[in-house]
């Protein structure tokens, strides 16, 4: 079988590529995945709708993340998008993780499970629980995941909620 030759590797963007790409709408969401009883997330800002009929997302990821080979395994994610305001979120699901090896970063929230069993928090706002249907592995330091929608969640649960007395 024929290797494919080295590519040279890329050129920084220019300052106006990365000022054109800073103007991109993009939000703060955590893609979660489970298989067995291992979970991981992470962190990704690039979260689009690719596809009506069927409805599907896609999500680039930094390569190298334990979630990958959870979502290569269980063949689903999740999707939740977060509050910028949300310190706890933003510090278990930063990349690199800012916690121990061993340590299970979703313990500290209310969890539930929507049709394919991906992870899901219960305070998120908005959330997509996807089928795997397409993994791209690009040349560069991201890969993508699209995703077939099997169920959404829109609003926080009532236990989320702030309670007033």
């Amino acid at each position: 079988m024929p290797t494919r030759p080295a590519q040279p590797a890329p050129e920084p963007p220019s300052p106006e590529v990365l000022a054109a790409i800073e103007r991109l709408p993009r939000g703060q969401f955590v893609l979660t995945a489970a298989h067995e009883n291992r979970r991981a997330g992470v962190i990704v800002r690039g979260v689009q709708p690719c596809a009506d009929l069927p409805p599907m997302l896609i999500v680039a990821v930094r390569k190298g993340n334990p979630v990958s080979s959870l979502i290569r395994d269980a063949r689903c994610f999740a999707i939740c998008q977060i509050d910028p305001a949300d310190r706890l979120l933003l510090r278990k699901f930063t990349d690199p993780p800012a916690r121990g090896r061993d340590a299970d970063p979703f313990d500290c929230f209310g969890i539930e499970r929507l049709a394919t069993g991906s992870p899901v928090f219960v305070r998120t706002p908005l959330a997509f629980d996807c089928e795997l249907s397409r993994h791209f592995d690009l040349e560069s330091d991201h890969e993508v995941y699209v995703g077939l929608i099997r169920a959404v969640k829109i609003g926080a649960s009532a236990e989320s909620q702030p309670q007033t007395g």
